[in-house]
C-alpha cells in the first residue's frame, strides 16, 4: 500500500530492467527509496530512476560487478554514504546463459556473487530488515525434477546460490535480519526466457502448456515486492504460482 514502506532503505540488484525494474517501482509507490543496481546498463538504470522520482518517489542508479568483490565494496560504500544503510536487500540478479562471460561464469554471478553481496550488506542490515533471493522453480527443485539441459547450468548454479545463502540463516536470525526466497516458474519476458527461447525453440510456449499459465514480468515482480513485507514462511520459502509438477514426483 502507499505508504507501507515509508522511510525504508531497499537495494534491488540487477535492478535497470525486467523483475528487478518492475520490484524496484513497486517499493518506491509503497514509500521505499530505492537503489537501482546495474552493471553495465546505466543509461537505461537511470531513466528508471527519473520514472521513480518523476511519480514522487526517491531513487538513485549505483553501478557495480557483483563477480567483482571490489565493485561491490564501492557499491556498499556509496549506499553507505547515500543513506547511512539500508533496510532491505533484493538479490535478484541472476544469469548464466550470456554468451562469452566464461564457462564459470553461471556459479561465479548465481552463488560466490550471492554470498558476497549479502555479506558486503550485512555491516549496513539493521536489526529488523530482510533479505530476499529470487530463484525459480527449476533451479530450487533442480535436485529432484530435471529442467531443460539449456538451463540446467544456471539452475544447479542457483540452487548452489540459495544453499549457501541458507547457511547464512543462522547468523542472519542472530543480528534479527528475516530471509525468505521467492521461487517462481519460467517468467514470461525475461531475458532468461529469450535466451532459452533461442537455444531451444518452442521451450517456453511448452512450459506454459504444462505449467497452464506463466506470470509476466510485472505480476512476478509484485510477488517479490511483497515478499519484502509479508510474514515469512516457517520453511524461509514462497512459492508462486502451482509447484504440482515440481512436487508431484
Amino acid at each position: 500500500m502507499p505508504g507501507s514502506m515509508a522511510g525504508k532503505r531497499a537495494l534491488i540488484t540487477g535492478s535497470s530492467r525486467g523483475i528487478g525494474a518492475d520490484t524496484a517501482q513497486y517499493l518506491a509507490a509503497a514509500g521505499a527509496k530505492v537503489v537501482i543496481n546495474y552493471r553495465n546498463k546505466e543509461k537505461r538504470a537511470l531513466q528508471l530512476v527519473e520514472k521513480i522520482t518523476e511519480s514522487g518517489g526517491e531513487a538513485v542508479a549505483l553501478g557495480a560487478d557483483l563477480t567483482d568483490p571490489e565493485s561491490v565494496a564501492q557499491l556498499f560504500a556509496a549506499v553507505r554514504e547515500q543513506w547511512g544503510g539500508l533496510d532491505l536487500l533484493v538479490l535478484n540478479a541472476s544469469g548464466g546463459m550470456e554468451s562469452g562471460m566464461g564457462e564459470d561464469y553461471a556459479m561465479r554471478l548465481n552463488r560466490d556473487a550471492q554470498v558476497g553481496v549479502l555479506t558486503g550488506a550485512l555491516p549496513l542490515l539493521e536489526s529488523g530488515s530482510r533479505v530476499v533471493f529470487v530463484t525459480s522453480h527449476q533451479a530450487h527443485f533442480i535436485r529432484t525434477v530435471p529442467t531443460m539441459p539449456e538451463y540446467e547450468p544456471v539452475a544447479l548454479s542457483k540452487r548452489a546460490g540459495e544453499d549457501a545463502l541458507r547457511a547464512m540463516i543462522p547468523e542472519l536470525e542472530s543480528a534479527g535480519i528475516e530471509f525468505v526466497v521467492v521461487s517462481g516458474d519460467m517468467i514470461e519476458g525475461t531475458i532468461t526466457a529469450t535466451l532459452l527461447e533461442r537455444a531451444n525453440p518452442g521451450a517456453i510456449d511448452a512450459r506454459k502448456e504444462s505449467a497452464g499459465r506463466l506470470y509476466n514480468v510485472g505480476e512476478f515482480a509484485a510477488e517479490v515486492a511483497l515478499a519484502a513485507v509479508e510474514p515469512v514462511p516457517a520453511d524461509n520459502t514462497r512459492y508462486v504460482g502451482d509447484i504440482s509438477d515440481f512436487t508431484s514426483r
